[in-house]
């Protein structure tokens, strides 16, 4: 089959791979019929992930056929149209009992990436990323091999096309989840790091429930706009203003109720951070996480799905005792929140498919990525199409 891989930094390319296989009772095979490029896989193509190998498949959003299950398959059946999670849940340990899918304790036979780990077990393995989280194969593939298929996978209704649920996957819930974690509702203030893919995610789930003021914050003027049309945000270009205190200053001097970090730990920071960050004394840019505690209110909520790895010098941790905010962080539990979220799709009230602007071949992925990474063309997402 064809798919694409990892080769070292910047270089990924569509090969020729082998075809995936059954290898548990509890596998299906999926014919990919779309998948998508994540600004967590550019983490990966800029070279900022250890454990990475020659030749892995990348891809963690897909959807498609079920082509062949093994025979403890009894949740789907060949033919079924599916979404797969990014995370791997067997949906029967202390997490998983729980809806904590994402710290799934069976899945990942690698280390993770917790520095301190002792002897902690590892979170969920997920499709398509490093070998610290199990080096599954994915989906920017024309086949994938889905472990735990009675787990996750879930059935989509004809009536609704592949570019309307794709983002199912991994883009939609994890923005849902920010919002939750935010415990923002109708009439809130909440202001969102970051204009990528699941900061729009953010802002349309934000919206939808309620919230009343929405600030954006970005350098990326098409991004911005696009968020202002078609979810009524309030930009902050962080080029031109210190962010955080524009923020403060349209709130009563007080900040909003809860901030959203979008961005991660490639968040653009200090000159100092970076060369840190280049001889490792520094595991992230703590830029976006000082400008979340300085933007929200006493008592409020720093809600954080975007990704960080090590440990972060200026993490400003007296401002954050000194004003009582709560952190709340973490992957996505993406298999507690699909159902809920197709609803919401079925019945018109979320329109996921809005920030996509490129649609390319599987063969073009390697294009894809860096008109993706480099934020050519206007680019806010792109969904790849094997065959």
């Amino acid at each position: 089959m064809r798919a694409l891989t990892y080769h070292s930094a910047h270089d990924v390319q569509v090969d020729t791979v082998p075809d995936p296989i059954l290898q548990e009772a509890d596998d299906v095979i999926l014919r990919i019929t779309a998948t998508a490029i994540c600004g967590s896989d550019l983490h990966l193509y800029r070279g900022k992930v250890p454990a990475m190998k020659e030749g892995d498949i990348l891809g963690h959003e897909f959807m498609g056929i079920v082509e062949d299950s093994g025979p403890g398959v009894t949740a789907l059946a060949k033919g079924d149209r599916v979404v797969v999670p990014f995370v791997i849940a067997c949906g029967n340990c202390f997490f998983c009992e729980r809806q904590l899918f994402s710290a799934c304790e069976t899945t990942n036979p690698d280390r993770g990436a917790i520095m301190n780990k002792k002897g902690l077990r590892s979170g969920a393995a997920m499709f398509g990323y490093t070998h610290l989280y199990g080096g599954m194969p994915g989906g920017q593939a024309e086949y994938v091999r889905v472990p735990k298929a009675n787990v996750g996978p879930i059935r989509i209704p004809d009536a609704l096309d592949d570019e309307q649920v794709l983002f199912l996957s991994d883009i939609l819930p994890t923005g849902y989840q920010a919002v939750l974690n935010a415990y923002v509702g109708p009439g809130d203030s909440l202001a969102i790091y970051g204009a990528g893919p699941v900061g729009l995610m953010a802002a349309a789930c934000a919206r939808m429930l309620g919230v009343e003021t929405i600030f954006m914050v970005d350098h990326n003027g098409y991004r911005l706009e696009f968020a202002r049309q078609a979810y009524g945000v309030i930009p902050v270009n962080f080029d031109e203003v210190d962010a955080a205190e524009y923020i403060v200053d349209n709130t009563a001097s007080r900040g909003v109720d809860a901030v959203i970090d979008a961005i991660g730990f490639e968040a653009k920071g200090s000159a100092l951070e970076t060369a840190l960050t280049a001889i490792k004394l520094e595991g992230s840019s703590g830029a976006a996480l000082r400008q979340c505690i300085a933007a929200v209110r006493r008592g409020g909520t720093v809600s954080v799905p975007g990704v960080y790895s090590g440990f972060i010098h200026g993490f400003l941790f007296g401002d954050a005792f000194d004003k009582g905010i709560s952190f709340k962080m973490g992957q996505t539990h993406v298999q507690r929140f699909m159902p809920e979220l197709l609803e919401f799709i079925g019945q018109g009230k979320l329109h996921p498919e809005a920030i996509i602007t490129h649609r390319l071949p599987l063969e073009q992925a390697a294009a894809g990525y860096r008109i993706f990474d480099k934020k050519e063309e206007e680019c806010r997402k792109v969904i790849l199409r094997p065959g």
